[in-house]
């Protein structure tokens, strides 16, 4: 295999992450590894996904002795919900998977979300592979074990912590990704840049789209790993990880999930970065930098909802504890607290950044 970085996520149940290119045709290899033959393997993905990987994945599986079944969904968000879990968990039923089976999930992150789910509450668990087809889910999602779908109230809202087994990302898949969805990935990989990486950040100003990715892959991979261990449950040092997604979040519920995650968090960056500006928090002039840098990769740096209706959505978030709400500020580039603040002050910040 053609692996060009392999990044070691020392969680409760330790698992690799596999970074590289032209890897998905031999992905047999690696994963006969973690799961030896002979047992049943359900691969999961989208029906954007499915014509153009699960053969060559299928293929190699199956040339090395496994039995591979195919649950496909149809692509977007609102798949992400109670009743393809459900039919996914009928389907793993019916074809007799058992508690030493595997669910690989090839796409992006509701594929992840989705599969992962039903991993962790099928026969009371079984294990799952990650093999993410987008920048999004390589740099984010598929990597520390959160899993989960939507609810009517909100995102993410039932879900469970099930960690893979193995993370697969061949970098060649973000080829067949349009501009819009290969830049949703970016907001995400920016992110970590502006948690605790400058150099990171730098390297996204320099960034043009055909450049080599994969080494900031396996950055980016690191430091979510670095987060993650030690926090798993997200109750300290991972909840970093959700800088932006506050407003985020809303953002997605208020346009009925119009609008692309990747492409929320990066408005909501943007929006955290003018609100701590403007409340002394941040120590540098950083939002026009930022700007600039989402303007760049044709990302938005503003939210066409008002701060009312974003603080009203965030009562349901689930970094809501009782009567006050964590949100991640930005102090530097490269340097972020976790700042508690009471739930009827959340309209004010919100606002605060809603322009420069």
């Amino acid at each position: 295999m053609n692996v060009a970085s392999v990044v070691h996520v020392n969680t409760s149940a330790p698992y690799d992450v596999l970074v590289g290119h032209d890897i998905l045709k031999d992905c047999a290899e690696a994963i006969a590894q973690v799961a030896p033959c002979p047992r049943t393997l359900a691969l999961v993905c989208d029906d954007v996904v499915e014509p153009l990987y699960a053969g060559t994945v299928s293929r190699s599986l199956e040339d090395a002795g496994y039995r591979v079944i195919r649950f496909t969904f149809a692509n977007g968000e609102s798949s992400k919900s109670m009743e393809t879990l459900i039919e996914l968990l009928n389907f793993l039923a019916e074809n007799k998977v058992t508690r030493t089976d595997y669910i690989v999930a090839l796409g992006g992150g509701i594929t992840g979300d989705l599969a992962g789910l039903a991993a962790a509450i099928y026969l009371r668990g079984i294990h799952f592979i990650q093999m993410p087809t987008t920048l999004l889910a390589a740099v984010d999602s598929s990597v520390g074990g959160k899993t989960a779908v939507n609810l009517q109230a909100g995102k993410n809202l039932c879900g469970a912590f099930h960690q893979p087994d193995l993370v697969i990302c061949d970098c060649d898949t973000f080829d067949s990704l349009c501009e819009e969805h290969f830049v949703c990935g970016l907001a995400e990989a920016i992110k970590y840049g502006i948690l605790c990486d400058r150099e990171l950040f730098q390297m996204f100003e320099a960034y043009n789209r055909g450049d080599s990715i994969a080494d900031i892959v396996a950055r980016c991979v690191q430091i979510k790993a670095d987060y993650v261990v030690g926090d798993e449950e997200d109750h300290g040092k991972r909840q970093f990880l959700n800088l932006g997604h506050t407003p985020a979040h809303s953002i997605e519920k208020l346009s009925h999930f119009g609008v692309l995650h990747g492409h929320a968090v990066a408005a909501g960056m943007a929006i955290m970065a003018r609100a701590c500006e403007k409340k002394g928090i941040c120590k540098e002039a950083f939002s026009q930098r930022l700007c600039a840098l989402l303007a760049k990769h044709n990302l938005p740096t503003a939210s066409a909802f008002d701060a009312q209706a974003m603080a009203e959505v965030a009562l349901s978030d689930k970094k809501r504890r009782g009567g006050k709400i964590f949100l991640v500020v930005i102090e530097e580039i490269g340097k972020c607290a976790l700042h508690e603040i009471p739930v009827e002050e959340l309209e004010d910040f919100f606002r605060a950044g809603e322009t420069a």
